[in-house]
């Protein structure tokens, strides 16, 4: 019975590694995954600087010169201007709504999802601290 419950130990123990490592991946996947990102960081540095993305030539980056005081990072926080704890995306949407006067996007949007694409390169190296401002 003792040889039994070491067996079956040292299987779910096995088990247990080899669910815990991720998706391996070559230089070559990572190497294309950065091109296809830096691509959507390019095209969301446009729109975060296109005068038309809200009726009042009001541009993101007026605000958060080069991402300035956006805190991807901090997401999801509590946001006060909406009264909830809130995603990055609700947040820019808010912003687009208010100071731009624009029309919030959907939150599957391309535009949207390269925003937050260029916000997160901008502050890269930033540690990770979800909930705080």
């Amino acid at each position: 019975m003792k040889i039994l419950k070491m067996i079956l130990l040292s299987t779910l123990g096995l088990y247990m590694t080899s669910m815990l490592q991720a998706d391996e991946f070559t230089q070559k996947d990572l190497d294309l995954w950065m091109a296809e990102y830096k691509i959507v960081v390019k095209e969301g540095r446009k729109v975060f600087t296109d005068p038309k993305l809200g009726t009042n030539t009001v541009t993101c980056n007026e605000c958060h010169p080069n991402a300035t005081n956006t805190h991807p990072e901090t997401y999801p926080k509590f946001q006060k201007q909406l009264g909830k704890v809130a995603t990055m995306a609700e947040m820019v949407n808010w912003c687009i709504a208010n100071p731009l006067e624009g029309k919030k996007m959907a939150l599957d949007d391309q535009r949207m999802t390269a925003l937050i694409a260029y916000i997160t390169w901008e502050r890269r190296g930033v540690k990770l601290e979800p909930g705080k401002h």
